[in-house]
């Protein structure tokens, strides 16, 4: 099937005639580069946020990254962050120098780290926490930041999922020591590329802004705008800046963000009312929550008996995308030649990265889609279900 096939793709944009506005006033105005617009960016999701600082990035894992440097994590540290996530959230650990040491995630029906977990696995050369709020859904943050305070760790917030998230009334990214976003194109607040670091400690902020862009004391903008006309270099810094078009998309996208989020909790409801009760299928998160979720994604649990890639063949010829979030980290051609085949030391999650699979969910989707999609699993489990107990 090409990609252009789909009947329902896993994800879409909402875009109109307000990005493209914003995108042309950036080209018209010919500064592209990281400037006014970007501070505008920048001012408003701090804003949003309820934060001190916020600077932002040419991706997530840029904003990860710097969260990681400017602690101070390096060559012997490790830091505890979960298997089930992205691989960029243990690879800026790596970037550093430092271990990531994997903590096992709650169960089935909530796929965030356990901060028991965390709290096992803290040794004398831990120096941080990294948590993933996964598919939206917020961490349980208090016990985790006890275990932190506990042992004198900082803790640093992936809410790469969670924009608009929140965790007893606090929104995610702004609970921890510094809170990474990503603005990757399916994302629930989308500039293409991009990212944020937010943070409400000075010190950290300043070192964050200088780490963006190469170690420099003054940038373009500011030379531009007679602020100054040579600069210094204080440390080993990056090229991480984000483009003016970028922030343009991800002002309009902002403005959006509370509509589009209500519209993905609309649409995750939907699922779980239509699910409840088919066989074979689990629907994580599906209890209570200390606060709400950004409904980025809809993770479905499938059964031992239910193979997955069987199920997935059968949605793909009706033309509905699924994928799967995640192959679990540790499990990894590059993670296993560093650390070893530790194969069987995080059973709940590499349950769930054989048997999750990710249902189609965007701002743009209409009931009769959601339903189309629950009407094929139905349709399509009992044979599958079937046909596994015949095998046997």
């Amino acid at each position: 099937m090409s990609e252009t096939a789909w009947k329902i793709p896993l994800s879409d944009i909402v875009m109109d005639d307000d990005e493209i506005d914003a995108v042309r006033d950036v080209l018209v105005s010919k500064w592209l580069s990281m400037g006014p617009v970007t501070e505008e960016f920048e001012a408003a999701f701090a804003r949003y946020l309820g934060v001190k600082h916020a600077f932002a990035v040419s991706s997530g894992t840029a904003a990860l990254h710097i969260a990681h440097a400017v602690l101070g994590i390096g060559s012997g540290d490790e830091v505890i962050t979960p298997s089930l996530t992205f691989v960029a959230t243990a690879n800026s650990v790596l970037y550093c120098g430092a271990k990531p040491v994997f903590a096992d995630i709650v169960g089935t029906d909530n796929l965030n780290i356990s901060w028991e977990e965390i709290g096992a696995r803290v040794s004398p050369r831990t120096q941080a926490i990294t948590v993933v709020h996964y598919g939206g859904y917020p961490c349980d943050m208090q016990p985790i930041l006890e275990v932190a305070r506990d042992h004198d760790l900082r803790v640093i917030e992936d809410t790469a999922h969670a924009v608009g998230a929140t965790y007893k009334g606090r929104k995610c990214g702004t609970i921890g020591d510094i809170g990474c976003f990503s603005f990757f194109a399916n994302k629930n607040l989308s500039t293409g590329e991009g990212g944020m670091v937010v943070t409400d400690d000075d010190k950290l902020a300043e070192k964050i802004k200088v780490l963006r862009s190469h170690g420099m004391t003054t940038m373009t903008w500011d030379r531009h705008r007679g602020h100054g006309y040579s600069y210094d270099v204080t440390d080993l810094g990056y090229n991480y800046r984000i483009s003016e078009v970028a922030s343009a998309l991800g002002i309009v996208q902002l403005r959006r963000l509370k509509q589009n989020n209500a519209r993905r909790k609309r649409i995750a409801d939907r699922y779980r009312k239509a699910l409840e009760g088919t066989e074979g299928i689990g629907c994580p998160f599906g209890g209570r929550i200390d606060g709400e979720s950004s409904h980025h994604i809809f993770p479905v649990v499938l059964s031992r008996d239910l193979p997955r890639a069987e199920l997935q063949a059968e949605m793909k010829k009706r033309g509905i995308q699924t994928s799967i979030h995640y192959p679990p980290i540790h499990l990894f051609t590059y993670y296993r030649r560093l650390f070893g085949d530790t194969r069987g030391s995080l059973l709940k999650t590499e349950f769930i990265g054989e048997h999750e699979m990710t249902l189609p969910l965007y701002p743009g989707m209409t009931e009769e889609g959601v339903d189309c999609i629950c009407t094929a699993i139905d349709e399509v489990t009992p044979a599958i279900l079937a046909e596994k107990k015949v095998s046997r």
